[in-house]
């Protein structure tokens, strides 16, 4: 993980929240994107805390069951996806990253430079 960014924020910062995994690259990246660009995240862990229901559920209404499944064998049939990636976060496509209404799944660096220059306006 990159260093913390100390005491001296950026003025105008998006509130940034990462779920994914500490060992997963494409989190790691995720979070190095957000942080080179003086935006303070908030990373959840996902193999030391499981994500709550209804933030998947926020996920799951939002981008649907198809585009959070990393699996190719696991098929979305409602309800039980969401337990299963739950008790297996390696499951889903991570990193799942939210700021305010939108989300994202996997990485999706030009959504994530859309929303900082949407924020900057």
């Amino acid at each position: 993980m990159p260093a913390p960014l100390g005491k001296t924020p950026t003025k105008k910062m998006p509130k940034i929240e990462v779920f994914g995994l500490g060992d997963s690259q494409p989190t790691r990246a995720a979070v190095r994107f957000f942080r080179e660009r003086r935006v303070v995240v908030s990373f959840v862990d996902l193999s030391k805390k499981p994500i709550e229901a209804a933030e998947l559920r926020r996920f799951v209404s939002r981008l649907g069951d198809a585009a959070l499944v990393e699996a190719a064998n696991l098929t979305p049939n409602g309800g039980g996806i969401l337990a299963r990636v739950r008790s297996d976060p390696r499951l889903l496509r991570l990193p799942l990253v939210r700021y305010g209404d939108d989300v994202t799944a996997g990485p999706a660096e030009a959504t994530w430079t859309a929303w900082l220059a949407r924020r900057t306006r």
